[in-house]
């Protein structure tokens, strides 16, 4: 007869000597090794997930959004998932800091929620790390003028 044991619970006793069932890391951690993930691993998704939902026009602040659209204009550069992402990850827990940029007219209460979730449950999933906040500064509100040609507003006024 053999015994097994499950890899994510162990035993141990209690003040007063009862055994106590405790959680370990989970799928990270296994009689046959552990799984480690790096910290730029978690900023890519909670990335990601972030621009997925509807009113997030960018990621970033002033400076890391205009380093990155400069690192865009180089040909064969690839954009920067992370951009605006900052994670702490430990070994069962991950926590999460987004800078964002929100379109005008977005409900900045009800887009902070869905990034929440969406980001929570999406570092979750990938990783099987605990998400356990999930921390965002809105720096910017993004208007469609902001994003017209200047040479063309100075051609108009100078005819």
């Amino acid at each position: 007869m053999t015994q097994t044991k499950s890899a994510s619970t162990s035993s141990t006793s209690s003040a007063d000597g009862q055994p106590v069932d405790r959680t370990d890391a989970g799928a990270l951690a296994s009689e046959y090794g552990r799984t480690s993930i790096a910290d730029t691993v978690v900023s890519k998704i909670a990335g990601i997930a972030a621009r997925e939902i509807s009113g997030v026009h960018d990621l970033g602040g002033g400076a890391a959004r205009a380093a990155g659209a400069i690192r865009e204009r180089i040909p064969g550069s690839r954009t920067n998932l992370g951009q605006g992402v900052a994670v702490e990850v430990g070994e069962r827990q991950a926590a999460a800091d987004l800078d964002i940029v929100a379109e005008y007219g977005t409900s900045i209460p009800d887009l902070a929620s869905a990034i929440r979730r969406n980001v929570k449950a999406s570092v979750e999933r990938m990783t099987g790390l605990e998400v356990t906040e999930v921390n965002i500064t809105v720096h910017d509100v993004y208007l469609e003028d902001e994003a017209g040609d200047s040479d063309q507003d100075a051609g108009r006024r100078v005819e």
